[in-house]
């Protein structure tokens, strides 16, 4: 460990779903005295020694190198997943955005800086093995999100070149999930009608079989966790984050109670997201869709040595939770995780 002790934390994107665990980790921590959580919407709640503060990422107007002096980290949480159909506005968000914190870091002499990537920063890999944090980061070209996270790591290669006195850590988890992000995952991937009975076995006939739809998942709190442990050591570097086991049609055919399996291809289950999102009825853009069958599994050897890491609940009982938090309509009290429950 190093000497954290009365340490100062400042975390952007502090309300969605990654953020609101790890303020709330790192408020309970006793050796980080302040924590500060920006924002673009402040919330209702707010955990007990935290501070906040209202910013936008996409505005030149923030002063961020004001809100990052006498930090002694930052961690970069904030994420835009939409508008899909208009891919500049997340770019400004996200990677102008993204920049914007970086400069600031080393502008008020931040010594560490922990930024949330992703495994959609990786390219196109393997669904049989894992691979570690060598695997190259070039994303998948056509889907905004994954060539957004993909360029931010070429930024920070970059960043680490100019500043090397800043600790950089790149996190690349897995899909994240807890209950109170059931009601803005929906939004954001499924869109806002979408019912939640329609996650209950007696309302799905089949479950579709697509080859390549074989991703790793992960509860949020246990990503938090690394993040906290990221700002308390004095580690550099990737750290992969998933859990065990993979998630394909199998393992949600289990947890669903769903026993019937169709195989489909790839171009017609493509055709159906791309038809949706072109009508404006599902959110989740076929360039993503693309992006999640071409996805690497990953290796979290690394984050488990040198973090001292490990998920505590598995994927198939994240799933679970989210399901039911789905079904149920459930949030927590800031405005993106606002619960509603449909259907």
């Amino acid at each position: 460990m190093s000497s954290t002790a009365g340490s100062r934390v400042v975390v952007t994107g502090a309300t969605g779903n990654v953020g609101t665990s790890v303020m709330r980790l790192l408020a309970e921590d006793p050796d980080i005295a302040s924590v500060v959580g920006l924002a673009r919407r402040l919330p209702e709640e707010r955990p007990p020694g935290t501070r906040w503060s209202a910013v936008d990422l996409a505005s030149e107007q923030s002063d961020l190198v004001r809100e990052f002096e006498g930090a002694d980290a930052v961690v970069h949480l904030a994420w835009a997943f939409q508008p899909t159909h208009d891919p500049a506005t997340t770019w400004r968000t996200n990677v102008l955005g993204g920049i914007r914190v970086f400069e600031a870091v080393a502008a008020a002499g931040v010594p560490a800086l922990v930024h949330a990537s992703s495994v959609g920063a990786y390219s196109p890999g393997p669904k049989d093995r894992a691979v570690d944090e060598s695997w190259p980061t070039h994303g998948w070209p056509d889907a905004a999100y994954t060539r957004e996270k993909a360029y931010l790591e070429r930024t920070l290669d970059a960043f680490e070149y100019r500043h090397p006195e800043v600790r950089v850590v790149r996190m690349r988890p897995a899909f994240l999930f807890k209950r109170e992000s059931a009601s803005e995952q929906r939004r954001i991937f499924g869109g806002k009608f979408l019912p939640g009975p329609l996650a209950k076995p007696e309302t799905l006939p089949f479950l579709p079989d697509v080859p390549g739809l074989r991703v790793q998942a992960l509860h949020t709190d246990d990503a938090a966790h690394a993040y906290r442990l990221a700002v308390r050591t004095q580690v550099r570097g990737a750290f992969n984050l998933a859990a065990e086991p993979a998630v394909d049609a199998g393992v949600l055919g289990e947890l669903l109670g769903v026993r019937r399996q169709v195989r489909l291809p790839r171009t017609a289950v493509r055709s159906a997201v791309a038809a949706a999102w072109g009508l404006r009825l599902l959110p989740a853009s076929p360039h993503l869709f693309d992006a999640v069958l071409r996805l690497p599994l990953m290796d979290c050897t690394r984050a488990q040595v040198e973090l001292g890491w490990r998920p505590t609940k598995p994927a198939t009982e994240v799933l679970e939770e989210f399901l039911q938090g789905f079904r149920e309509g459930a949030g927590a009290g800031t405005e993106p995780l606002r619960g509603r429950k449909v259907g």
